[in-house]
Order: structure tokens, then sequence, then C-alpha cells
């Protein structure tokens, strides 16, 4: 591929590029849009969503919004060229290889929890946006 990207043009390198992330993304703020839209500019961006069953093991709660809405919202955003049901994270080697991910893409809040995955892509960790959360926007929202 060496050969070929020193005859295309940044963008179209890029297309050859594939980048995964995976997240929950209930109630869906500008921290998710950033964490995205950055990924997005690695490449060819696929989002693994969490599943109702997944959030909740992760978080102990489901999500305001089920999985279909969540990933509609996401599968529409102009940044993300696909989407998928993320099950279980046991499985996320898995999820790396079939979309063949060159590039994984996590929040600097997981950093070092998916260096095991460098042997099969990059691992990248995102800064997130500073003062926003899902859980913080849920606790502001059941006080009002």
């Amino acid at each position: 591929m060496d050969s070929i990207n020193g005859l295309l043009g940044k963008s179209e390198q890029l297309s050859f590029i594939k980048v995964i992330t995976f997240g929950t993304f209930d109630v869906f703020h500008v921290g998710h849009l950033n964490i995205l839209e950055r990924a997005a500019a690695m490449g060819n961006l696929i989002v693994g969503v969490s599943s109702d069953d997944l959030s909740f093991q992760k978080k102990g709660r489901y999500p305001v919004y089920n999985q279909n809405d969540r990933m509609r919202i996401v599968a529409a955003l102009s940044c993300v060229e696909g989407v998928f049901l993320e099950q279980s994270l046991e499985l996320k080697g898995d999820y790396i290889r079939n979309y063949a991910a060159d590039i994984l893409v996590m929040g600097d809040d997981w950093k070092g929890k998916f260096d095991n995955f460098s042997n099969t892509c990059k691992v990248v960790y995102l800064p997130r946006t500073p003062s926003i959360s899902t859980t913080k926007i849920i606790e502001i929202v059941k006080s009002i």
C-alpha cells in the first residue's frame, strides 16, 4: 500500500484506513461528537454501539435510549461510515479483526486498557471533552 499511497492525495490515502471505536452513546452530547469526528479524521470510521444488556453490565443501569435508537443516532452522523451492535466486551478483538480495523480509537479514560490489541492494530486514546459526561447530564436532569 505504501507505493500506492505515494500516488494518492491525503484524503484518498485515508479512505484505505479503517478506524473502529466503541461506546454506549447514550444521551448523545458534544463529547461524543468530538471523539467521533477526531476518530473519523484518521480514516473510515466504524462504530460499535453497546447493546442495552452490555450497557447494563458496564454501568449497572440500562441506557435512557434503547440500542436501536442509539445506533440510528450514531449512523446518521456524516463522520460515521458504519455502525454495528457490540454484544460483549470479550468480543472486541473479534470485532476489530472482522472489520479489518487498522486503528482502534478509545477515550483516554480507557488509557492502557486496550493495549493488548496493539499487535492487531494501532491503538489510539483520545482526550475526552472536559466537563461533560452522560452520567453528569442524567444527574442534572434527574434533579430538575
